[in-house]
């Protein structure tokens, strides 16, 4: 989908690394399972990270077996199979990447996503009807987000609020969202998450739009002072807060199953992404904001 959520393999232990494994296996496997072959290339640790946050929710037990796949046909690998969570992911994994393809098709004109955007557009089709109510939610957000990217505007918080309710929804699977507080919790984590990707992003791509002379939020606001260290701290702290509150609202889920997966992505993982794109040193965790 995005490519910014990742967990620090190096301090992860063994066993949670082939947890982690497993999972993005399962997806991976849901995918031809179910789908097809080849959406399979659009896999990313995104969809990983969404599948473990539900499972941290959820009471069933993980069915864990050994598989090999054709990337690797020689060693058998865990994968976690006959799972809804695993299911779910998957798919929100392909309408997610296909709506990612669709956006760099008509800002960049790109001959490669629109190839790209043809090939998943079967596949997004009949998740549409599958995910209607959903996928009708994320088209008019990504309406809301052009709107305010065509008109110049200079809120941070304001031209990232469309793109976190898209998460938002991703992150609101309906079978554990009957309980109101898991509603609450995931509703929040989404939002916070989609808040870090949006604003990452824009800091990552500053020196790509601004060669290109394309809208950029972070150089909208703040012009010529968009590289500075001053606006860098700025950029910085918000992206720092709305990981804290993702780490908080974690914090108000029991399950312990993947917990050390999930917070080893969340305070290592991502603050790492974080201060590797805005050029900072990196921490081991953080305190909260």
């Amino acid at each position: 989908m995005f490519g910014y959520i990742m967990p620090d393999k190096s301090e992860l232990k063994v066993k949670e690394y082939e947890m982690f494994k497993a999972f993005y296996c399962g997806i991976c496997k849901s995918i031809a399972k179910r789908i097809g072959n080849l959406p399979r290339i659009t896999l990313s640790y995104d969809s990983t990270f969404l599948a473990l946050i539900l499972a941290s929710l959820s009471s069933d037990n993980l069915k864990i077996v050994r598989k090999r796949c054709m990337l690797h046909p020689i060693k058998e690998r865990f994968v976690v199979i006959d799972n809804q969570i695993i299911d779910y992911a998957a798919d929100m994994n392909i309408i997610l990447t296909y709506h990612n393809l669709k956006d760099d098709e008509i800002d960049n004109k790109n001959i490669i996503s629109k190839a790209g955007t043809l090939s998943l557009y079967p596949y997004y089709k009949k998740l549409r009807k599958k995910y209607e109510r959903k996928c009708i939610i994320i088209e008019n957000r990504l309406k809301e987000l052009m709107d305010l990217e065509k008109s110049g505007c200079t809120s941070l918080d304001a031209i990232a609020d469309p793109f976190s309710k898209i998460m938002e929804e991703i992150f609101t699977y309906g079978p554990l969202c009957e309980d109101k507080k898991n509603d609450e919790i995931l509703r929040w984590i989404g939002y916070n998450i989609g808040k870090w990707i949006y604003i990452l992003d824009a800091y990552d791509d500053m020196e790509k739009d601004a060669k290109e002379k394309k809208f950029n939020p972070i150089i909208a606001k703040y012009g010529d002072k968009a590289y500075s260290e001053e606006v860098k701290e700025r950029i910085h702290f918000i992206l720092v807060y709305s990981l804290d509150q993702v780490a908080k609202s974690y914090d108000l889920i029991n399950g312990k199953k993947v917990r050390g997966i999930v917070e080893n992505i969340i305070n290592l993982g991502m603050l790492k992404k974080t201060e590797n794109i805005l050029g900072m040193r990196s921490c081991n965790g953080f305190e909260s904001v």
